[in-house]
C-alpha cells in the first residue's frame, strides 16, 4: 500500500502520454517514490509545519523536540489544549520566535473551536476549500497549505505555483532561460491534470539529475 488515494501507475502513464517532455524526465528519474509524512492530527501536522518554516531540518527538529518535551504525558502528541495552557515564555524558551508562538497559539484556538476540521474530516474537503480554511491560520500561507495537501493527505492534483524550486526545476527540465511566472507554470501544468502532484514530484527530482 502506497498510502496515496489514487493509482500511481495510472498517474504516471497519464503524464507520459500527456507530455512527451515530462515523459523523458520520468524515465530519467525512475519510479515514483514520494512518501507521505505520518500525521497524528491536523493540529500536529500544521504545528510542525509552523515550527519548521525557514529553518534547517536539524534546527527545527531540535526546537520541535523541546516543545514536545514540555508535555511528557502527551504520549499521542501535544494538543491545542496543551498549547493554550502554556505561558508564552515557556514556548519561547524552546526556541520558538515570537511570530511562531503567536502562529501556534492561533492554530490551537482555531482547532479547539472547531473552525478547522479534524484530520479525518479533512479528507472529505475539496482542495480549494481546505486551502481556504488553512490559510486563515496565522503563519500558514498557501504554500504551507499545499504542502499539507501533497505530503500529508496525498492529494493527486496540487501544483504549488509559488514554489521557487519547482519553477527552477521546470526551467531546467524544459530548457527555459528564465524562470516561469506562476501564471506560466499554471498554464503549462494544465496538461498534467489531474496528477499535478506527481508531475511536481518528478520535476523536483529532476533538479537532482
Amino acid at each position: 500500500m502506497s498510502g496515496f488515494p489514487f493509482k500511481i501507475a495510472k498517474a504516471v502513464a497519464h503524464l507520459k502520454a500527456a507530455d512527451p517532455a515530462l515523459a523523458e524526465i520520468i524515465e530519467a528519474v525512475g519510479p515514483f517514490r514520494m512518501e507521505l509524512k505520518a500525521s497524528r492530527s491536523l493540529f500536529g501536522a500544521l504545528a510542525e509545519a509552523i515550527v519548521y518554516q525557514q529553518l534547517s531540518n536539524k534546527a527545527a527538529a531540535t526546537i520541535y523536540g523541546r516543545v514536545e518535551a514540555l508535555y511528557p504525558r502527551a504520549t499521542a502528541g501535544f494538543t491545542p489544549r496543551h498549547v493554550l495552557a502554556t505561558p508564552d515564555e515557556r514556548l519561547r524558551s524552546c526556541g520558538l520566535s515570537r511570530a511562531k508562538v503567536l502562529a501556534v497559539q492561533d492554530l490551537a484556538r482555531r482547532v479547539a473551536s472547531g473552525e478547522l476540521p479534524t484530520l479525518e474530516a479533512a479528507h472529505g474537503f475539496e482542495d480549494a476549500e481546505l486551502i481556504e480554511r488553512l490559510v486563515q491560520v496565522r503563519g500558514i500561507g498557501r504554500w504551507s497549505a499545499e504542502m499539507f495537501l501533497m505530503f500529508r493527505l496525498g492529494r493527486p492534483d496540487v501544483l504549488p505555483l509559488d514554489d521557487y524550486s519547482l519553477r527552477k526545476a521546470y526551467a531546467k527540465a524544459f530548457r527555459k532561460r528564465v524562470l516561469p511566472s506562476p501564471q506560466a507554470l499554471e498554464k503549462a501544468g494544465e496538461k498534467w491534470r489531474p496528477y499535478r502532484t506527481v508531475a511536481s514530484w518528478y520535476l523536483w527530482r529532476a533538479l537532482e539529475i
